[in-house]
């Protein structure tokens, strides 16, 4: 059977071409059951051939809870009711044995996150995590540190650098147009771009990625890939909303499995060379379908558990890593 021409032509990208916002568009109109698989298979060709290598990550939430800003859609803002555990934030010698518990099963790569708005100027709880870098770089020095921790100024990116972090997590969530309804008002979407511009004046990469099923269009979807693309950043983590109860965004529909399928793969034609990374969802919203969704043109997966959800075991994830190299 023929591949249908939209596809056809987009196999360019396995060429070095890029597809312009109209052309991944129409894709995301117009391919739909039979033609999604053929879709998913450029998509994995082209991560085959730009980004082969296959990682896992590991992320410990340092700062749980009780959050100023009033993001719709998360379980740690303080003007939700959803019930998770809230702490403050945890000593460095916690945080050290997280990381040693998944640097013993392989993982190589470590993201320390804390709720909040984020750090201006350094002050106590900013100090002791720069303690924390400097006890998991001594301790561990072959493991790659990332951090969250909302907007900083100019200082904090400094002494990060300074203090051996390699890579920070500052998620865009959804289109930059849309931002907005998401996150109605305490903090803008230009906070955070000019935090990613900081990060990459001291040469902290960047792993800035979003959330599917916030009731975004397929125009949101593809403004946020290409929003990603025009960052240049290092990596995404891409999540599947699971609607948590407490939150405004509860009563959202799941995700369906095509339609994350077909999300990850225009991404992935997107941004051809970048690590793409399946996050939450995987395990739950996802089950039966984390498989399929990771030959989509993924390559990465962060494991071992969430901000307030469980994840899969280490171990797991492992094995299936290692199945996936036949594809």
């Amino acid at each position: 059977m023929k591949l249908h021409p939209l596809i056809e032509d987009a196999y360019r990208v396995l060429e070095g071409k890029e597809l312009s916002r109209d052309e991944l568009l129409a894709l995301a109109g117009e391919i739909h059951g039979e033609d999604l698989l053929d879709l998913i298979s450029l998509a994995n060709k082209v991560r085959r051939k730009f980004a082969p290598q296959w990682s896992r990550c590991s992320i410990v939430n340092a700062r749980s809870g009780r959050c100023g800003e009033d993001c719709r859609f998360c379980a740690q803002s303080g003007h939700h009711h959803s019930e998770i555990e809230t702490y403050p934030l945890l000593e460095p010698e916690k945080v050290l044995a997280a990381a040693r518990k998944v640097h013993a099963e392989g993982v190589r790569t470590f993201g320390y996150v804390t709720s909040g708005r984020g750090w201006l100027k350094p002050d106590g709880d900013f100090i002791k995590i720069l303690d924390t870098m400097d006890l998991l770089h001594r301790e561990l020095p072959d493991m790659y540190l990332c951090v969250s921790l909302g907007i900083l100024g100019e200082e904090c990116v400094r002494l990060l650098a300074e203090h051996h972090v390699r890579r920070y997590n500052m998620n865009l969530q959804t289109a930059p147009g849309k931002y907005g309804e998401l996150v109605a008002t305490s903090h803008s979407i230009t906070e955070k771009l000019e935090t990613i511009r900081l990060l990459k004046k001291y040469g902290i990469a960047n792993c800035t990625g979003g959330i599917f099923g916030l009731g975004e269009t397929w125009e949101d979807r593809i403004d946020l890939a290409l929003a990603v693309r025009e960052l240049d950043v290092e990596g995404s983590p891409l999540n599947i909303l699971l609607p948590i109860p407490g939150t405004p965004l509860e009563g959202r529909p799941i995700v369906s499995p095509a339609d994350a399928a077909k999300a990850f793969a225009l991404f992935r034609l997107a941004n051809p060379a970048k690590t793409l990374k399946f996050c939450a969802g995987r395990e739950t919203v996802m089950s039966d379908f984390q498989g399929l969704l990771m030959l989509s043109g993924l390559n990465a997966l962060m494991t071992g558990g969430y901000l307030t959800t469980r994840g899969r075991d280490v171990a797991a994830d492992k094995r299936l890593l290692r199945q996936l190299e036949d594809f």
